[in-house]
Formats: C-alpha cells, sequence, structure tokens
C-alpha cells in the first residue's frame, strides 16, 4: 500500500457554539480524483482549509504528504495547486504577469506546460485579469493551480457558477491531470453529477460529519432505485430498511435503497407489494437518501 496524500484522523472543529467538523476520519491514496460532497454549509471548505494549514486542528489530526500542514507549510503547499470558488487573482496584472509572478513561488514551475495550458484554455497572456470573465478567471486560476505540476490538486468548488463549457474545461483538466500524469485531485463539490463523471472514490459529508465513504462503483452498486406497487392503496409510504424519502401516491411509491436487493425483494413482499422498476440511481439520489435518513452513526462506507 502507497501511503496516502491526505489522511486525516478524528478531525473536530467548532466555531463558537457551531459543530463545523465532527469526528471526521479520511484518506486518500495517490492517483486518484476524490469527489468531497455535500450540501453547502456542510462543512467542505472548513476539511480544505486544514488540509492547507489555515486553519489547526482543535481536536485529531491532519496529514498531507506525512506532514501536518500547520507546521510544515513550505514542504505542503508547494505540492498543492489549490482553486476555489472565489478566484482571488490580482487585478492589477495581466495573465503572463501573474504566470512569472507564481513562478518565483515554485521552483517545479513548468513554462512550457504553462503554455500548452494557456494555448488550450484559449487564453490571452497580454490581457489584463480585471477585464476577464468569469470563466476565463477560473480557466487562469486553474492554469496557475496546475502549471507547477503539484502532487495534489485540491478544487474547492472551483466548477461552481460557471457555464458548461468551462466546467468542462475543468472536468478536462482533472481528468488529463490525473490519468495523464498519476497525480491526485482532490474535488469538493455541490454539484454531484460533475463528482460523478470524474470521481474514483466518493466522501460524503453532512453536517459536519462523514455518512458515506467508498469507491464510487461500490456505493453506486450498492443502491437502487425501486418502484413499488401495492394492490391496495396506501396512505403513506411503507418502512424498507435502507430506504430514504419516498415520492409517489397510492398504489405506487419510488425511492433509492441500499443494501442487498434480494434482502429488499424479501422486505418488499412483506409488505405485501411487489417491484415493477428497479435500476441503479445517480450519485445525488444516493446522497439525497442518505441524508434524508435518521441520524445514524459516522458510516465509512456504501
Amino acid at each position: 500500500m502507497h501511503e496516502p496524500v491526505i489522511r486525516i484522523r478524528g478531525l473536530t472543529r467548532r466555531f463558537g457554539q457551531q459543530q463545523a467538523l465532527d469526528d471526521v476520519c479520511l484518506e486518500v491514496q495517490p492517483g486518484i480524483v476524490f469527489g468531497l460532497v455535500g450540501e453547502n454549509g456542510a462543512g467542505k471548505t472548513t476539511l480544505i482549509k486544514h488540509l492547507l494549514g489555515l486553519l489547526r486542528a482543535q481536536q485529531g489530526t491532519v496529514r498531507v504528504f506525512g506532514l501536518d500542514p500547520v507546521n510544515y507549510p513550505v514542504e505542503v503547499l508547494g505540492n498543492i495547486g489549490y482553486l476555489s470558488e472565489e478566484r482571488d487573482l490580482p487585478d492589477r496584472m495581466t495573465i503572463g504577469q501573474l504566470m512569472r509572478y507564481q513562478q518565483a513561488f515554485f521552483p517545479n514551475w513548468d513554462a512550457h506546460y504553462a503554455g500548452q495550458l494557456g494555448a488550450t484554455f484559449q487564453l490571452d497572456m497580454d490581457a489584463r485579469i480585471a477585464r476577464l470573465s468569469r470563466g476565463q478567471r477560473a480557466r487562469t486560476g486553474l492554469l496557475a493551480a496546475l502549471a507547477h505540476r503539484p502532487k495534489l490538486v485540491v478544487l474547492d468548488e472551483a466548477s461552481s457558477g460557471l457555464d458548461p463549457a468551462v466546467r468542462r474545461d475543468i472536468l478536462g483538466a482533472i481528468i488529463r491531470t490525473v490519468a495523464g500524469e498519476g497525480r491526485t485531485v482532490l474535488f469538493s463539490s455541490h454539484l454531484l453529477d460533475e463528482v460523478q463523471r470524474v470521481a474514483d472514490e466518493v466522501a460524503m459529508l453532512h453536517q459536519g460529519r462523514i455518512v458515506m465513504c467508498d469507491t464510487l462503483d461500490r456505493i453506486l452498486s450498492r443502491h437502487h432505485r425501486i418502484t413499488i406497487r401495492f394492490a391496495q392503496p396506501q396512505t403513506k409510504a411503507p418502512d424498507l430498511p435502507g430506504s430514504g424519502c419516498w415520492s409517489g401516491a397510492q398504489h405506487e411509491w419510488t425511492t433509492v435503497c441500499n443494501g442487498e436487493l434480494d434482502r429488499l425483494k424479501r422486505a418488499v413482499a412483506a409488505v405485501d407489494a411487489q417491484i415493477v422498476e428497479q435500476d441503479q440511481p445517480s450519485l445525488e439520489e444516493v446522497f439525497i437518501n442518505r441524508i434524508s435518513r435518521p441520524a445514524q452513526s459516522s458510516s465509512q462506507s456504501g
């Protein structure tokens, strides 16, 4: 086994009376796209700030490349490429000036690679950042994050609020970074359809806790979207093991359940119903199912 790029153990964080992170445990192996998903306010950005050394753990430990990012900021941040939703770039500079400025901080800066990315993203190096569109600013930020060929790329809601073409460029860059170079990407987003397109593993954060963490394939294979039909109309949805919120009324009801399909079929038969439709749900449907279920202890699998 390789040493994890990220290892978090028992991370807990409070801001006053607000519980931002609650006993979070997480490992990210090298060479994968790791999706961190959850609704706004779930704790994703707070967790990322710990990885960047911007927050010190109140309880628990945070290690990136085996080091505490608070105590070893140069060694850790020198190997991370970071892009957030804010895309805070210096308006007074041109794109080319920003690239030369960034190059001074990163010994591994690859000017040729930066030029290739700039051409791929159709960026004019002489364009002033203050005059860039939201999409151009996002592409510029991504260029700055990738050009020093970091071991770890951290994207915090980087595609939020952007048009489909820019989001496509960001996702394409993620795929090339991992598939082509064997680097690691932490992709934090509330846009679960995008995470599903690129992630190898996924962790779901809800109210500061990890409620599910596994490979994407295992998470999806363990969940089923089913529609069941009753001979007699029902006034409320049935209570099936592993089910979340239901839609429907009277004779037909639809939900997402997790667990073995045979066990689920027996549970449906036990309430005098039959499955009339069954297929695999999306990652978004799985997430909604999980957070709509009664509160349970933190789970590290699907």
